[in-house]
């Protein structure tokens, strides 16, 4: 059995009236036990050269409500350039550069339209998005 464990820290000395020090991990495990996620496509990249609609995850080719963990990261060093992500047709929010994001992932296909992933480069040069999914 794998053990895949995620850690994020937050911290900031002036963006409150205190200083910011926020830590937690969170052992990855399969949907209502817990059995380690056992699955990964691995840490792959896609470099655009075009500001067209791209799937990354299809839904209908994953478990429907597993424990599925999504991670994206913008590459680009450019603060103009970023992706918007999307889940189906609602948007989640752009990934700027340097950003990433780190979230648990449905698969819906029960709805319409399925609940793929998707992002949208800002621009249509060169820009790189790192990503991978953890499942189960």
């Amino acid at each position: 059995m794998a053990t895949t464990t995620a850690t994020i820290t937050l911290a900031s000395t002036d963006l409150l009236s205190d200083e910011l020090a926020l830590t937690t991990t969170a052992t990855l495990t399969k949907a209502g036990n817990s059995t380690g996620l056992v699955s990964t496509g691995g840490l792959g990249r896609k470099t655009t050269e075009s500001n067209s609609e791209y799937t990354l995850f299809t839904a209908a080719n994953f478990t429907d409500d597993g424990a599925n963990k999504i991670y994206l990261k913008n590459t680009s060093s450019d603060a103009a350039q970023f992706f918007t992500v999307k889940l189906g047709d609602i948007e989640m929010g752009r990934l700027y550069a340097g950003d990433w994001a780190f979230f648990p992932w449905n698969a819906d296909t029960g709805t319409t339209p399925d609940a793929d992933v998707k992002i949208t480069p800002s621009v249509s040069t060169e820009i790189t998005l790192e990503y991978m999914l953890l499942n189960q």
